[in-house]
């Protein structure tokens, strides 16, 4: 049974962090590039599955929350309201903000950014056939019963772990249940004495005849609460893998019209080569195939290499005026080439000359790329991506590697607030396989992402 009805995403970002001892909301903390609160925004804001998107932001924050939500182009945030003192009362102001009209509600967790957009699928299709659902995980871990006793805690009760779960978000009703429900709980003279700690608790207590089915969550949809959490979640944006473009029709919604210009410093092909004007042979593998699908999808591709001392990474005035002749630029794609040790040994045998081409390679290259096309994103709103061979351990390649990653996480956190985007991928397959991750990372939106090409799309 397919509802038919449109389906809004709820993020709740109303709460104050605490225990993060930030001194400010949690959700407005920044982790891999943007803030918590906007990596859950675009979650729902990206989904398929998702016709509307309310947040709630804590009170005294909904202006600036209103201007992050501008800054970052969601399409999809229809109102950005001031919740509530409690998780109860958040909750019930974005059901009054959603209006009359029946609807799928799924609310989530502002500080739960690393939801897998294949359970916003589920969950909108579960609610087809029911009426609320709930997002859960096996608990791997014994719980125990306890109560007070002399000189601390003891042990009452080893609970039966098959049948527990660990509750995460989003927790999603027919906007009528939900309504409903809340409507009891606000009317019954002891719900604030003992008030549910979540939305799934409300209805269970008030509505108890509305089953609420369960859609298998992911270890992955972690609560950001504590300063650990926020460590822990930035190295799993990290070792995202390439994020897949579910159709080709998002990929030239995303490029159509766009400039991209590609800098291949792989090997000395001509400066100003146009893709579809004769780039001719020596583009390296990778740079000419993601060239090419970027213009077959609508974008204005223009490929620039180093040949005819046309383009120098370790030149800055070289860099600077080879964007200067490329017109508006939305994105600019650096590919280096590998540059290893090779069979020299060791790193003490390694020749001058491959340390100072691995050094322009994985730093200095990146830097004066990214310092040169910082102007001409801003007029554009565009991003920069790094693309470096992975280093595998090797004497060279592996610090060039890092030094190239640590470089797209300071810039992304350093551009966040002028809206630029900033990722950085490694590795890759073959080259066709290599070129569309690197398109699917332009198409994505994301930021501040180290993303391993040779993952595979999620």
């Amino acid at each position: 049974m397919d509802s038919g009805l449109r389906a809004v995403g709820v993020v709740l970002a109303g709460g104050v962090g605490q225990r993060m001892g930030l001194g400010r909301p949690k959700q407005l903390a920044t982790v891999a590039g943007r803030t918590i609160l906007e990596h859950s925004i675009a979650l729902f804001d990206g989904s398929p599955d998702i016709d509307e998107v309310v947040v709630l932001m804590t009170p005294g924050l909904v202006d600036e929350a209103r201007e992050l939500v501008g800054r970052a182009g969601f399409r999809k945030v229809t109102k950005v309201v001031e919740g509530g003192a409690s998780r109860t009362e958040s909750t019930w102001r974005a059901l009054q903000a959603i209006g009359a009209e029946e609807c799928d509600v799924l609310l989530h967790d502002a500080v739960r950014p690393l939801l897998e957009p294949r359970i916003i699928t589920d969950c909108v299709r579960a609610l087809r056939d029911h009426r609320a659902v709930e997002v859960a995980i096996p608990s791997s871990d014994t719980i125990f019963a306890v109560e007070p006793g002399p000189g601390g805690e003891t042990i009452t009760e080893v609970l039966d772990r098959s049948r527990l779960r660990r509750a995460q978000t989003p927790q999603c009703f027919r906007l009528s249940v939900i309504r409903e429900a809340y409507e009891r709980a606000l009317a019954d003279p002891g719900f604030a004495d003992r008030p549910a700690t979540d939305d799934c608790g409300v209805v269970l207590r008030y509505l108890p005849d509305v089953p609420i089915h369960i859609v298998p969550g992911s270890e992955r949809n972690m609560k950001i609460t504590h300063p650990v959490d926020a460590r822990i979640a930035a190295a799993l944006f990290e070792a995202s893998p390439v994020p897949a473009v579910r159709e080709e029709e998002d990929a030239r919604a995303a490029l159509a019209g766009r400039s991209v210009v590609f800098l291949d410093a792989g090997v000395r092909a001509g400066v100003g080569a146009v893709v579809g004007a004769g780039a001719g042979g020596g583009v390296t593998g990778g740079v000419r195939e993601a060239a090419e699908l970027a213009s077959r999808l609508g974008a204005r591709v223009l490929v620039l290499s180093r040949e005819r001392d046309g383009l120098r990474l370790d030149d800055p005035r070289s860099v600077a005026k080879a964007l200067a002749g490329a017109g508006r630029i939305d994105h600019v794609v650096l590919a280096v080439a590998a540059v290893t040790a090779g069979g020299a040994g060791s790193l003490a045998e390694v020749a001058d000359e491959s340390v100072a081409e691995a050094a322009v390679s994985g730093y200095l290259g990146p830097v004066n790329v990214a310092r040169a096309a910082y102007p001409r994103l801003l007029e554009s709103g565009g991003g920069l991506l790094l693309c470096v061979p992975a280093g595998a351990g090797d004497p060279l390649g592996a610090p060039a590697e890092a030094a190239a990653t640590a470089l797209a996480r300071s810039l992304a956190a350093e551009w966040a607030a002028e809206g630029l985007r900033v990722n950085c991928v490694t590795g890759g397959g073959t080259a066709e396989e290599t070129a569309r991750a690197w398109l699917a990372v332009l198409a994505s939106g994301r930021t501040g992402q180290v993303l391993d090409a040779s993952s595979g799309p999620r």
